[in-house]
């Protein structure tokens, strides 16, 4: 296991952390983790050199902060850090925080979480139908109450995941001066979505550890389609898809550590091998260009030319219409009919599909792309809506 500094603090964390979001699981139920599996799974782990382990108050319905916890006997709890997050999509007073951090630190059987992060932060405009999270931590006073809990022991270290772009990331940071750490969405094929590149540049320059979430793409870079298989095969040297794709994340020095959801040990021995031989500056120009081309394959198979711009926002029924189409586009682009139609129906209300389209033609005047946008809502819900 290879290990880098983590921000300005005195430790360094492996370069591939455990994820609790992607457990095995008992009869295709994500409530019901296999906990038996999972522990041998996280110990052999960490008896490989992982030490960071990441999880959420909502993984596996509540279920993964419950396994992590029975996990760390045995002198494991000394040997790796623990992060999880703290909901703030279920804050409406202070007390609700505390809820939550009490909950958290009874299920993972802590008297402290090593990292507390801000659950998905967004600061977008209301008036363009986006949510402002920020906005409401800062008026709640959740950052002072993250302070007094830090001070009281209970957090040794803030920090916030994040799903929004890069003008609010910034803002985020610079507003505030007692984060650690951050988590983006970061891989080869999102390289400039969200926070993107530069978000991890500017982060890393600020002096925050950055972790990377979805470093295959919730799975779908694991397993290429044949014409994209076909230009991994004509590198000199032969990598799996998983291995192209963390080696690219583990090529830039500004990432911290990449989390991995894994469910198999055969995931975390191939994981752990990958990590063995990286380090930045470890692709060649040439291995850089070959992915830039299997980037640009999976983009040419994009259906909706939806550039995310978000002008058709807010609809006036409600409508998601950028996530709907990006769900669309992720399930044609990389073969992915469950992930998509999983999205779809567990992301989104009914309230905001096609279902509640009354072809008002408001999004029609609107949209700069001049998509036919009723028309690609319909073929999205026909083939994503609870099949």
């Amino acid at each position: 296991m290879q290990y880098r500094k983590f921000g300005k603090l005195d430790w360094k964390a492996s370069i591939l952390g455990f994820g609790g979001f992607r457990f095995p699981i008992i009869d295709d139920d994500r409530g019901k983790v296999d906990e038996q599996e999972t522990v041998k799974l996280l110990h052999s782990a960490i008896d490989q050199g992982v030490n960071y382990i990441g999880t959420g108050y909502l993984y596996h319905h509540g279920k993964s902060e419950v396994v992590i916890g029975k996990a760390l006997h045995d002198g494991y709890r000394e040997k790796v850090k623990i992060a999880t997050k703290l909901l703030i999509s279920g804050v409406r007073t202070l007390d609700d925080c505390d809820r939550y951090l009490n909950e958290q630190l009874k299920r993972l059987q802590l008297d402290y979480v090593d990292f507390y992060l801000l659950h998905s932060l967004e600061c977008g405009e209301p008036s363009r139908g986006q949510q402002c999270s920020w906005t409401r931590v800062r008026d709640l006073g959740i950052l002072d109450w993250l302070e007094q809990k830090r001070s009281e022991g209970y957090i040794r270290y803030l920090g916030f995941s994040y799903h929004g772009n890069l003008e609010a990331f910034r803002r985020i940071i610079d507003e505030c001066d007692q984060w650690t750490m951050c988590m983006i969405l970061y891989n080869y094929i999102d390289e400039n979505y969200q926070a993107g590149r530069q978000g991890l540049e500017y982060a890393f320059e600020k002096g925050l550890a950055v972790t990377v979430m979805e470093p295959l793409r919730g799975g779908s870079l694991v397993k290429a389609p044949l014409e994209i298989q076909a230009l991994w095969d004509t590198a000199s040297h032969k990598r799996t898809p998983v291995d192209w794709a963390l080696q690219w994340i583990w090529n830039q020095p500004e990432v911290s550590v990449a989390v991995s959801g894994m469910s198999s040990i055969e995931q975390v021995k191939q994981n752990i091998a990958s990590a063995s031989q990286s380090g930045p500056g470890t692709l060649t120009k040439d291995e850089l260009a070959l992915i830039s081309r299997v980037r640009d394959k999976y983009l040419e198979k994009t259906t909706v030319r939806c550039s995310k711009c978000q002008y058709c926002i807010p609809c006036p029924n409600g409508i998601k219409i950028p996530d709907i189409f990006s769900f669309y586009n992720e399930t044609i682009i990389f073969d992915d009919l469950f992930g998509g139609r999983m999205r779809y129906n567990s992301w989104l209300s009914d309230d905001e599909t096609f279902l509640s389209c009354v072809h008002c033609g408001e999004c029609l005047e609107k949209c700069p792309q001049q998509i036919d946008i009723p028309n690609w809502l319909a073929k999205a819900h026909e083939l994503l809506y609870k099949v």
